[in-house]
């Protein structure tokens, strides 16, 4: 089993491309039931409000010094890659606040649900902000993504109502710092490698390929030797 840890926010362009991309590799190379997904948190802005206060457009001019019509046009292009993937990708009417609940619930589905559910979770979130241009903050909205995740209504209010899992959400960054890690996404493939951003499918689908090598090298060398076996599809020739 491949395990690929990624750190990444749900307010992050690259990050719902990158992970798109990164299915994609895996299913072309049918891997599905071989790799094994960790997230971990990443908040790109701790600091943004609960509230909508600006629209996006005019957030991401200022943050990079373009004039309104250069970051539209910015904005439309990495919108453009995310249609490309088949994604109803709407970034310029995003609304931007704070994603720290939304990590939040995704710790819940973490400790308490099935991988599947995680799964579910994760695209849920990343839609709910790109596609649907919902406020991450709203706990409603949270709430509703979650339920259809196949999350527990009651369990989830408790959560978003109280402070737990912030410091699970604080140690994921924590270990992103330690890594020095400085955007996202950023994808660790079974602790020996990490990819620092979208690549293409291509690209993912060389990295998976790359660990798979490894993982197949480290099974040999393990005696020295590489062991014949036998399975439903008959036995390694000699």
């Amino acid at each position: 089993m491949m395990t690929l840890t990624i750190w990444s926010d749900f307010a992050c362009p690259y990050c719902y491309i990158g992970e798109t991309r990164l299915q994609k590799a895996i299913e072309e190379l049918g891997l599905q039931d071989d790799v094994r997904v960790d997230f971990r948190a990443f908040e790109l802005d701790p600091t943004a409000p609960k509230e909508v206060t600006t629209n996006t457009p005019e957030r991401f001019a200022a943050k990079y010094r373009l004039s309104l019509e250069g970051a539209k046009k910015q904005i439309e292009e990495i919108s453009q890659l995310g249609r490309e993937l088949g994604i109803d990708f709407r970034y310029a009417t995003t609304q931007y606040s704070n994603t720290r609940d939304a990590h939040r619930l995704m710790k819940l589905a973490e400790a308490k649900y099935d991988r599947d559910t995680v799964g579910r979770l994760n695209e849920a979130l990343f839609a709910a902000y790109f596609t649907e241009n919902l406020v991450l903050s709203d706990h409603e909205v949270l709430l509703a993504k979650g339920v259809e995740a196949g999350m527990d209504e009651k369990e989830i209010r408790e959560v978003l109502e109280s402070d737990k899992y912030d410091d699970e959400v604080r140690l994921d960054e924590r270990e992103a710092a330690m890594r020095g890690v400085r955007g996202v996404p950023y994808i660790d493939f079974g602790g020996h490698f990490a990819v620092p951003g979208a690549m293409t499918v291509e690209g993912f689908r060389s990295a998976l390929e790359r660990e798979l090598k490894r993982q197949q090298k480290e099974n040999e060398d393990f005696t020295g030797e590489r062991p014949h076996a036998c399975g439903p599809d008959g036995c390694q020739l000699l």
